[in-house]
């Protein structure tokens, strides 16, 4: 099967109701309404937001193959991320989805998400480094944002408003719906910027080649670079390109006199 590569913008989380497929990741498909009634009367917190993303990774948990934990996948994930299950006081827990797709993500709850055809292209150093772009985005508040705006998208104001103003426990269509909108949500150049920043430091906190995050925007321009301009590439068209995130992530590299090789 074709690999489909999605963006390293996500940091948020997908699943199905009705169910299409992005590779092999499963995910609702139905139509989503834009409508944002009553959005500024909602409060909507960070724990609100670690609620909402707790029941869409628990959803797409059921719906995803998970790497058990005898597995190849699963063991080396677990060498190269297992220390930093508390990551800048981020309590995160991780697990491999056996679908296609290049990518991964981490959410407003802690969870981290990373895909086996991710696994199969990148390094272990690399694979660090598009985790910790991810964990970037969760610290950055952008993973709460997205939620936010997902909430919106999916039209669930209206059942908020309906229990004074608060965020509504989601049913089974509902929870469709909201997965639908998050994974089609795509972060601000700043944003990416901003969560490339902190997997640059990330990387240098812990001693890993920083290099790698600049080798893992190229893998990903290699992949993408001759293909027709599909769903996925349309998404990343606001966003940094990876040849340009390469060559920042370099800057910063040759600056601290960290832009060794391999």
């Amino acid at each position: 099967m074709k690999k489909i590569i999605l963006p390293l913008v996500l940091g948020v989380c997908c699943a199905t109701g009705a169910s299409a497929q992005f590779g092999n990741l499963k995910i609702n498909d139905r139509a989503i309404s834009a409508a944002g009634k009553g959005l500024k009367a909602v409060t909507f917190s960070s724990e609100d937001a670690a609620r909402m993303a707790h029941e869409g990774v628990e959803w797409m948990d059921e719906h995803n193959k998970i790497a058990p934990a005898n597995s190849a996948y699963a063991k080396r994930l677990d060498k190269i991320f297992g220390k930093h299950r508390n990551e800048d006081g981020l309590p995160l827990n991780y697990k491999v989805y056996m679908v296609t797709d290049v990518n991964a993500f981490a959410c407003a709850d802690g969870s981290v998400r990373v895909f086996a055809g991710l696994m199969d292209l990148m390094t272990d150093d690399e694979l660090l480094a598009v985790i910790g772009h991810e964990i970037g985005h969760v610290k950055n508040n952008d993973s709460r944002d997205a939620v936010r705006e997902a909430y919106r998208r999916a039209a669930l104001t209206e059942a908020a408003s309906s229990q004074n103003n608060a965020i509504a426990t989601l049913s089974d269509s509902q929870l469709g719906d909201f997965m639908n909108a998050l994974i089609s949500s795509k972060y601000s150049r700043k944003q990416e910027s901003a969560a490339d920043r902190y997997s640059y430091e990330f990387m240098k906190r812990h001693n890993y080649n920083v290099m790698a995050e600049a080798s893992a925007f190229r893998k990903l321009a290699a992949l993408s670079g001759g293909a027709q301009q599909s769903k996925t590439e349309q998404m990343m068209s606001s966003h940094p390109d990876s040849e340009s995130r390469a060559a920042a992530v370099e800057k910063w590299a040759e600056k601290d006199g960290l832009n060794k090789k391999g």
